[in-house]
């Protein structure tokens, strides 16, 4: 692998090009013995110390594949927090099931235990714990409520690579986990996702129902493996259940393989990013920094806070923000939506356009105004900074440039 400068870095700059141009070799012999697919796969697994990795096409079809494999169908409920991305929901709904919303805490922005138990009714059959912004979940009393009820766990990792959770690696404490490549996350080949999972049954069901169905696929193999002598045969039948075409191809598996060999690098670049504006937040009371519990480690997808700047200055979110541009700033992201404020969800358009027509919807859908009050209030007030500097030395600008903002402000 090519030596990495300290000040800056390419976002490919690893093995992705030399490993791509091996893939395109289209006669090259390890290529048909060896799939970058399974060798992704295989390092994947190792590297979270978990028995199996099976790869997507995206982080949504891997939430997708999750839920199916969970036996989550018509009627179904599954709780999610209220603030965060809106895929969790629509893989919900690809199952012809509800989203139930809990709400979040307010200093760590992911999903409060609490409310998830309050949430559960006799229809719940899973939860999905996101790991918001780089931080873990509070796993432990999920995993115990998942475990009264005899609840599945998908632990949603999108955001968070390689984030400590009371020593263990967010991703291998629930029942499977999913995680995505797409452009912007720590680790990117461009798109793609990852399930990963100690259970072989569930290893077993993700691989069909992502991989059209077909008999031969095991846990731990991909179809390219396990074709029998016969599979040419006319008469050879190829599929025993029903599944999507959710797999990953060798070029996206190449460049996700290289990624995976530099994640340590990725991750701790982001970790010291954050690192420059917690410190342009020294002394400052009125915006919070995402709370980080003694014993996790964040591995900050961003860097998030929540903003009290008009109660404590009367300088509201978008005056801030100009003024943070105007000081060199980058800009930066506001929180996602609350789920269930998003005009699809409030409008119901599944209900006409893809749900079936069954009363075991009669009831369902009905998040009015303070279903989840601490999501609708902080949703509002986050500011997303981003983590992704090539450069630690730009980076260094856009945190003092925080710093100059705050002290403007504050006189």
């Amino acid at each position: 692998m090519k030596d990495l400068k300290l000040d800056s870095y390419g976002k490919y700059n690893g093995n992705e090009l030399e490993y791509v141009s091996r893939v395109l070799d289209s006669e090259d012999i390890e290529n048909k013995k060896n799939p970058w697919v399974k060798r992704f796969e295989k390092a994947f697994a190792e590297k979270f110390n978990i028995k199996y990795a099976i790869a997507h096409n995206s982080g949504t079809s891997t939430l997708h594949t999750c839920l199916a494999a969970a036996g989550v169908g018509a009627g179904d409920e599954v709780i999610s927090p209220a603030q965060t991305v809106i895929m969790n929901s629509f893989a919900i709904l690809y199952q012809n099931a509800i989203p139930v919303y809990a709400d979040i805490d307010q200093d760590t922005f992911n999903i409060d235990p609490k409310d998830i138990e309050r949430k559960i009714t006799k229809r719940t059959k899973a939860i999905i714990a996101v790991h918001m912004h780089g931080l873990p979940a509070d796993m432990d009393p999920i995993m115990e409520i998942a475990r009264k009820n005899n609840l599945f766990v998908i632990e949603d990792s999108a955001q968070c690579v390689l984030g400590k959770y009371k020593g263990r690696i967010a991703g291998s404490i629930g029942h499977m986990a999913s995680f995505s490549f797409e452009t912007k996350k720590h680790l990117s080949a461009g798109e793609g996702g990852m399930v990963i999972t100690d259970d072989e049954d569930i290893a077993v069901k993700i691989r069909k129902i992502g991989g059209l169905g077909y008999k031969t696929l095991q846990a731990g193999e991909s179809l390219r493996q396990l074709l029998p002598a016969e599979f040419q045969d006319p008469g050879y039948k190829r599929h025993d259940s029903l599944g999507w075409n959710y797999r990953m191809n060798e070029i996206t598996a190449a460049v996700g393989l290289a990624q995976l060999e530099r994640i340590n690098f990725l991750v701790s670049r982001r970790q010291q990013v954050a690192g420059f504006f917690l410190e342009a937040l020294d002394g400052c009371n009125w915006i919070i920094p995402q709370k980080v519990p003694e014993s996790y480690e964040n591995s900050y997808w961003t860097f998030t806070v929540r903003y009290e700047g008009e109660k404590a200055y009367g300088v509201k979110w978008k005056e801030f923000y100009n003024l943070y541009k105007k000081n060199d700033g980058d800009g930066f992201y506001g929180g996602l939506s609350v789920v269930y404020q998003e005009p699809v969800m409030q409008n119901k358009v599944f209900l006409n356009e893809y749900l079936p027509k069954n009363n075991i919807y009669k009831n369902a859908f009905n998040y009015g105004k303070g279903f989840c009050p601490v999501a609708e209030e902080i949703q509002s007030k986050m500011m997303q900074f981003k983590t992704n500097y090539r450069n630690l030395e730009v980076a260094k600008i856009k945190a003092q440039a925080l710093k100059k903002t705050i002290k403007e402000i504050e006189g």
